[in-house]
C-alpha cells in the first residue's frame, strides 16, 4: 500500500481546472444539446434502433494558432487530457506515429478530458461529434432503449460474433448463459455511471450510422505497470446491421486507455497547398483541407480489427473496409478519411464563446501559473 500511494503521488502532477467548449457559455451549450436531442429518431420496421438525422463532426478551430503562446498552452491544459495523451502517444506509439499523416496532412489527434466515470464512452462519442458531454444522459437512453426495443437483431448478432470469438472457440455457452450475458449488457446501458463494453460501441455506430474507430491500449495494466489483462477495445466498429446507403462514412476516432475512452479530435488546418508550397503539385488535386486521415493500421502496420463481424464476413476485412469507410492509402499506409463539413450554427456559436474566453485572456508570463484560474472553473456547463 506504501509502494502503491508512493507511486501515485511521484506520478501526480498539480490539478488543473478543466474548462472544455460546453463550459463557457451555457446558453450556447444548451442550444447543442437541444439541438442533439431533436435529431433523434428510431427506425421502423424489423430493426427500431435509434439513430440521428445529422452527421456532425467535432474539430478544433485553426483560430487558436492566432493565440499567444501562453494562452494555446493554457487552452491545451484545460481542454485534453494529457495523461490519456502520453500513454497513447508517448509510452506506446498508438496515435500520431506517422510524421506523414501528422505534419504534412495535419491529422495529429488530441485527446480530450472528460468526466472520469462510466459516462465516458458516451461523453467521449457527443464531443467526437457535437462537443458535448452526455450531461442528461439522451445518447445513453437512446443506447438502451435500442439494445431493448431492437434486440431481435442485435442480440443473434451479438451471440455470433462471441460464438466466432477466439477465447470462445474451445468452449459452449448453453441460451442461459447467453440471456444473463445480454441482461448484463442491457442493465449495463441503463444505468448513468456504469461503464460500457465493446457491444454498445457496436450500438454506438449504428446510432451515429457511421464508423467509430478506437485506437487504444492492448493490454490493461496495474499502476505498478503489471499487465491485468488483454483491453480489447481497439478496433473497428461498423454499423452493420444498416444498409450501407444509411449511413456515413466519415468515421468517429475514441481512444482508450485503462478504463477510460477519450475522443481523439484534429485541429482545423489552412489549405496544404499554403503549407508546403509549390514543391508538391501532386498534391493540389487532393488538398483535402477539411479532412482528418485515420490510419486503419497499428504502428506495426497490422490492420486494426474489424468487431463483430459475422461467419459470413469474416476474412473480408478488406472488401468491407472499403464499403462502409472512404479509404485511400498515403505512403504505404491505408488510411480513412474523416470529413469535417459545416458546423451546426449552434456548435458553431459554443466554440466562439470558448474561443472569445481565451482572446480576452492577456498574455502575461503568469498565464501558464493557471491554478490560481480555478476561481474561473464553470460547473454550469457540462462539467462536475
Amino acid at each position: 500500500r506504501n509502494e502503491l500511494l508512493a507511486l501515485l503521488l511521484a506520478n501526480s502532477s498539480p490539478p488543473v481546472a478543466k474548462r472544455v467548449p460546453s463550459d463557457v457559455s451555457r446558453e450556447s451549450s444548451s442550444e447543442v444539446r437541444r439541438h442533439f436531442s431533436n435529431c433523434l429518431r428510431q427506425r421502423k420496421g424489423d430493426f427500431p434502433c435509434f439513430f440521428v438525422s445529422e452527421a456532425v463532426t467535432f474539430s478544433l478551430p485553426a483560430e487558436i494558432e492566432d493565440l499567444a503562446p501562453s494562452i494555446q498552452e493554457r487552452l491545451f491544459d484545460e481542454l485534453l487530457d494529457r495523461d490519456v495523451q502520453k500513454e497513447l502517444e508517448e509510452e506506446s506509439p498508438i496515435i500520431n506515429w506517422s510524421l506523414e499523416l501528422t505534419e504534412t496532412f495535419g491529422s495529429r489527434l488530441y485527446a480530450l478530458w472528460n468526466r472520469s466515470t462510466g459516462d465516458c464512452l458516451l461523453d467521449s462519442a457527443l464531443q467526437a461529434t457535437w462537443g458535448i458531454f452526455d450531461k442528461d444522459n439522451v445518447l445513453r437512453k437512446a443506447l438502451a432503449d435500442s439494445l431493448s426495443e431492437a434486440s431481435q437483431v442485435l442480440f443473434p448478432r451479438f451471440k455470433e460474433a462471441e460464438t466466432l470469438h477466439p477465447n470462445l472457440l474451445h468452449f459452449t455457452l448453453d441460451e442461459d448463459q447467453w440471456e444473463e450475458d445480454w441482461a448484463v449488457i442491457l442493465s449495463l446501458a441503463t444505468q448513468p455511471g456504469s461503464a460500457l463494453e465493446q457491444f454498445h460501441i457496436f450500438t454506438l455506430a449504428h446510432i451515429l450510422r457511421r464508423p467509430i474507430i478506437v485506437y487504444g491500449v492492448k493490454y490493461v495494466k496495474s499502476f505498478r505497470g503489471e499487465t491485468l489483462g488483454y483491453a480489447g477495445f481497439e478496433g473497428v466498429y461498423l454499423p452493420l446491421l444498416w444498409e450501407p446507403s444509411f449511413c456515413w462514412k466519415s468515421p468517429v476516432a475514441l481512444g482508450y486507455t485503462r478504463g477510460h475512452f477519450s475522443a481523439l479530435i484534429p485541429v482545423e488546418r489552412e489549405s496544404i497547398d499554403a503549407r508546403i508550397g509549390a514543391s508538391a503539385p501532386t498534391l493540389k488535386n487532393n488538398d483535402d483541407s477539411d479532412v482528418c486521415y485515420l490510419p486503419l493500421i497499428t504502428s506495426e502496420h497490422k490492420l486494426l480489427p474489424f468487431h463483430f463481424l459475422s461467419r459470413n464476413e469474416l476474412g473480408r476485412e478488406d472488401e468491407i473496409m472499403r464499403q462502409w469507410l472512404d479509404c485511400c492509402v498515403i505512403e504505404g499506409i491505408p488510411v480513412a478519411k474523416q470529413k469535417f463539413g459545416k458546423r451546426p450554427l449552434s456548435v458553431a456559436q459554443m466554440l466562439e464563446d470558448w474561443l472569445n474566453f481565451y482572446r480576452n485572456i492577456k498574455a502575461t508570463p503568469t498565464t501558464l501559473s493557471h491554478n490560481s484560474a480555478a476561481h474561473d472553473y464553470s460547473s454550469d456547463g457540462d462539467s462536475d
